[in-house]
């Protein structure tokens, strides 16, 4: 099997844990994790559908798949996760971030190699906004229920993703052309 990125597990109880920030702003030393013990069978096996997916295996975060995601109940799985109480806040000390059934490694020293390879301080791998600023938003713009989404809070959604994921194409294309400055042709 492949190795699985978002997957950890408490290093005393041994619970194993979806890491949805590995950081948080202004508390780069706690992450929010679920506990996929404490959700049911329906929200457990949909949670490990999106984190094996292509959508949570490409993404930084996995907070990032969640907010495209939907519960079997119809509901964004991120807003239900933080409206449920279900995101846990813990140090990344206690996580250990377990890709595979071999490899162990310490939420807290990942976050540092991460940092060190991208030029940063862990304080800046974390979101800019905290997850329940994120959660509030999406929340604004997800009718709870069994209510239909309309089209124009689709359009929204779709209006809000494609802004984020252009900066995030800009910032890495910046990136690149700092890395290796593309070579024009004469």
């Amino acid at each position: 099997m492949a190795d699985l990125k978002h997957v950890g597990r408490i290093k005393k109880s041994k619970e194993k844990v979806a890491v949805a920030y590995r950081t948080l702003p202004g508390d780069s030393s706690s992450a929010l994790v679920i506990p996929t013990s404490t959700l049911d069978a329906q929200d457990h096996d949909a949670l490990m559908s999106v984190i094996e997916g292509n959508s949570a295996q490409n993404s930084f975060e996995l907070h990032e798949a969640l907010q495209r995601s939907r519960t079997p109940d119809g509901q964004n799985m991120l807003v239900k996760f933080h409206q449920t109480g279900k995101l846990v806040k813990i140090a990344t000390s206690e996580i250990d971030m377990i890709p595979n059934v071999t490899t162990s490694t310490s939420l807290d020293e990942l976050n540092k190699l991460i940092a060190e390879q991208r030029g940063v301080s862990v304080d800046d791998l974390a979101v800019k906004e905290s997850a329940q600023t994120v959660a509030s938003a999406q929340a604004a713009n997800i009718p709870q229920g069994d209510q239909p989404i309309s089209d124009e809070q689709l359009a929204s959604r779709m209006r809000s993703d494609a802004d984020r994921l252009y900066k995030e194409a800009a910032r890495l294309r910046k990136e690149a052309e700092d890395l290796s400055p593309t070579k024009k042709s004469k």
